[in-house]
């Protein structure tokens, strides 16, 4: 089969994404498996390289979607899904989907629920006689739910066998509860968190302090030893509160960044020297390796935090005598700084939720050690709101290892 010479494959593309784009209303992009855009619907991004999770997914060959909610813009629905060829990735489509149209018709929905339970009660006055079955079933469904649920039983489901509009109304009940009800959960268990963490130095201070009261012999050095851990007890309370405010300002959703160009090599040179003599008192060898000279804009002090958390989960997990190498090099569009040790490892089984807030892989050595379960999400959340991602390595016994990856482009728009 010949091919015309004046076809060309770029505008063909080109146009044929940007019809699909109108058919489904939605923002379509084509990119190759170095994330560099070869065709987008809106003509905006190629030639650009984007770095969303869901598209470096789906060069691995896994398909991602997710929902985004922008200021300016709503809801948004990220959708990825690799290209192959004769079973190799060899790029991904990337679509983009506003939701505000399905968030405002759940909120429409909510109010005509609203709106026909108030007026359901003057129709079944009227019409009970006549639809009585047909009516106050649903609406005592519904009744029963919401009195359950304003009595704080969250999660109540309402069943409802007949296909109409009630039924729709009934899903929309669902999901509404359930949602409420997750985010009960949620609540809870991180109330019981906090309360769990500084019950335990508030038990030890009340102890140490009772024990003073009631000693009978005057001996300085045993008034000093018991406020010296007295001392220690506060300073684990201030780390639990200091984590904690960090984690309630990098929850608000209007939290801005303060992007400064910033030399990474000098960065990390200051977090091995104030994290040295830490590692020096368990003879643990810190070594570095400065592969490149790199600078980006990023956040400084945010970041700092993010990579002192990390080196010093390295240096408290290395038993002594250990290593700890912090690296840095670039790779691709991200600049990596990686930490690895030989320490105790990380479970397989565990990997999955090592970033999540209080989580500890082992809660008897955390506490020894003084963890609060805080320091990998706040690293997580930190680098995250720099478009970045940490992947994490981990074999037990044998050692683990952190990739923080952040975007050349991450502070481009600020």
């Amino acid at each position: 089969m010949r091919i015309d010479p004046s076809f060309n494959l770029g505008k063909f593309l080109n146009t044929t994404i940007k019809s699909y784009s109108e058919d489904i209303n939605s923002r379509i992009l084509i990119l190759d498996d170095d994330s560099i855009v070869k065709s987008d619907s809106n003509d905006k991004f190629t030639d650009k390289i984007l770095r969303h999770v869901e598209i470096t997914n789906a060069l691995k060959g896994i398909s991602h979607s997710s929902i985004h909610n922008f200021e300016e813009l709503g809801y948004v629905l990220y959708i990825a899904v690799p290209i192959k060829y004769e079973g190799k990735v060899i790029g991904a489509t990337f679509i983009s989907s506003s939701l505000n149209d399905i968030y405002d018709t759940v909120g429409e929905i909510t109010d005509k629920l609203r709106i026909i339970s108030m007026a359901s009660i003057f129709l079944i006055a009227i019409l009970s006689f006549a639809f009585a079955n047909f009516l106050s079933k649903p609406i005592e469904e519904f009744t029963r739910a919401i009195k359950k649920m304003a009595k704080g039983k969250l999660g109540c489901k309402v069943e409802i066998k007949t296909n109409d509009e009630f039924k729709h109304l009934a899903n929309a009940f669902n999901i509404m509860s359930t949602k409420l009800n997750e985010v009960d959960i949620q609540r809870k268990d991180f109330v019981a968190n906090v309360s769990h963490e500084l019950r335990t130095p508030l038990s030890s201070i009340k102890l140490l302090s009772e024990s003073l009261l009631h000693q009978q012999e005057e001996d300085v050095n045993i008034y000093r030893e018991f406020l010296k851990d007295i001392d220690s007890e506060i300073d684990r309370l201030n780390k639990i509160i200091d984590d904690l405010l960090v984690l309630v300002d990098l929850d608000k959703e209007k939290l801005s960044l303060n992007y400064q160009t910033t030399y990474i090599n000098f960065l990390l040179e200051k977090i091995i020297s104030r994290l040295l003599p830490l590692a020096e008192k368990k003879h643990i060898d810190l070594k570095v390796d400065f592969k490149e000279k790199l600078q980006i804009k990023v956040d400084k002090d945010k970041i700092q935090q993010a990579i002192i958390n990390i080196v010093h989960n390295a240096i408290k997990y290395t038993p002594e005598g250990g290593v700890v190498e912090v690296s840095l090099y670039s790779e691709g569009e991200y600049i990596v700084v990686k930490v690895k040790d030989n320490g105790v490892g990380i479970p397989k089984e565990s990997l999955p939720h090592i970033f999540d807030r209080f989580y500890r892989v082992d809660k008897a050595r955390a506490r020894s050690t003084g963890g609060t379960g805080l320091g990998l999400s706040i690293a997580y959340q930190i680098i995250t709101l720099h478009q970045g991602t940490i992947e994490v390595e981990s074999e037990v016994n044998k050692g683990s290892t952190f990739y923080i990856k952040i975007p050349y482009s991450s502070g481009l728009g600020s």
